[in-house]
């Protein structure tokens, strides 16, 4: 089973970012950074963990107000950097861990944590920032990471309680996980800052030090505080620090602080902390019965013949057709693809396998391949294909011969009044 070795926090603000892409790592206004950040790389080189749970949040960069979710978990191979403006820091996409990630979100759901899950999105500095002040990178990086991204910038946010349950239920997932890994959890954010309106630059050192101590002795106690209380003590986007009490919430309720450092260079408290965990055993299989609840809910599924669940593992290997399928929905792409469909094909780098099963309009092969029926019924309105033509298909069946077997023989279809091809 695999094991929380412990709990690192760590600011994620752009200037340590800066500092390293322009090596002023021993330069007088960032030096203090990089010393409290050492003791966080000599843990990470020693204790090796073969995966890093790592809370941050998105600054509205791959992650828009359109739709913005409370917790939204990675659930990819692997994340890239993301572009903030000047264009992206030139450092590797860093290696996910789908499996885990899967493990992960499905014991959260059964946990009754309604999630929200993301492929092929780069990410910001809210984890790159002092991900990269924390490994080595030239190389490649040296472990896996599994990013749960926690909606705080459009209000309502989650609470503090509810951050702190998040990390409870975390442990419970990570524990069920059935490989024998280590995993550490990273909590990203804060501390103190306001970096907008009239109270831009509000800093509050001495709160700084009391929530630290806090999350380490008492945590509980950081739970019963609302947002606008830690708004008032830490400012609007210092708030942020409740995510720490997802990284704590995913511990034992004793651990050994080995490190905690602190520094105010400019528009935030840049701090970092170490937590060791200190779990107990128990007597009886308490992960056993997690992993059967996790199961519950799909269990016999796979009895069921001739169908096939969109699941988080379906999804992520098809993700290339089943965008190229989504794109349909815009008109200027659905006049290209009936004038050259191949060259969509090949723009979209879909595979020969791919591209034959759109050509033929093998609509069972697709599905059994991993596309999802809905996409499957736009394509259908594209191509004159109505919905019961799809159906009679997938049965291996005409149309009339599917007619025959519903109570009234009707077509229909999600397409409006465009001509199809």
């Amino acid at each position: 089973m695999a094991n929380i070795i412990g709990g690192l926090a760590v600011s994620h603000t752009p200037t340590i970012g800066f500092a390293v892409d322009h090596d002023k790592q021993k330069e007088g206004a960032w030096e203090p950074i990089f010393d409290g950040f050492a003791p966080i790389q000599q843990w990470l080189a020693e204790n090796k963990p073969d995966a890093l749970i790592y809370i941050f949040n998105d600054h509205v960069t791959s992650f828009f107000f359109d739709h913005y979710s409370a917790f939204s978990l990675g659930i990819d191979h692997e994340y890239h950097v993301a572009d903030e403006g000047g264009g992206p820091r030139a450092l590797p996409a860093v290696k996910g861990d789908a499996a885990l990630s899967r493990h992960i979100g499905t014991s959260l759901m059964s946990d009754e944590f309604d999630m929200s899950f993301f492929m092929d999105k780069p990410l910001d500095h809210g984890l790159f920032s002092p991900l990269s002040a924390l490994m080595p990178f030239r190389d490649g990086w040296p472990t896996r990471v599994v990013p749960l991204q926690v909606g705080v910038l459009q209000f309502p946010i989650p609470s503090a309680k509810r951050c702190y349950k998040l990390g409870q239920a975390l442990r419970r997932a990570i524990e069920s996980y059935p490989e024998d890994i280590n995993v550490a959890i990273v909590a990203t954010g804060g501390l103190s800052h306001q970096v907008h309106g009239e109270r831009c630059g509000f800093n509050n050192v001495e709160w700084d030090a009391q929530f630290m101590s806090l999350l380490v002795n008492d945590p509980l106690r950081l739970t019963e505080m609302t947002i606008a209380e830690y708004a008032e003590l830490s400012g609007v986007e210092g708030a942020e620090e409740i995510m720490w009490l997802v990284m704590r919430g995913a511990l034992s309720a004793n651990v050994v602080k080995k490190h905690q450092a602190y520094y105010l260079p400019s528009m935030t408290g840049i701090a970092t902390l170490i937590l060791e965990n200190q779990a107990g055993t128990l007597p009886v299989n308490t992960v056993k019965r997690h992993q059967a609840k996790m199961a519950e809910q799909l269990a016999g599924i796979e009895k069921l013949p001739g169908s096939y669940p969109f699941t988080q593992a379906r999804s992520l290997e098809a993700l290339r057709l089943n965008r190229f399928l989504h794109q349909l929905i815009k008109p200027a792409l659905r006049e290209r693809f009936r004038r050259d469909e191949q060259a969509m094909f090949a723009e979209a780098k879909l595979s020969e396998q791919e591209c034959d099963m759109i050509r033929q309009r093998d609509w069972r092969k697709l599905i059994q391949y991993g596309a999802s029926f809905f996409l499957l019924e736009k394509f259908g309105a594209v191509t004159g294909a109505s919905n019961l033509d799809i159906y009679a298909a997938m049965k291996g069946m005409s149309l009339d011969e599917f007619m025959k077997t519903r109570n009234q023989q009707v077509t229909y279809s999600v397409a409006g009044k465009e001509p199809t091809a």
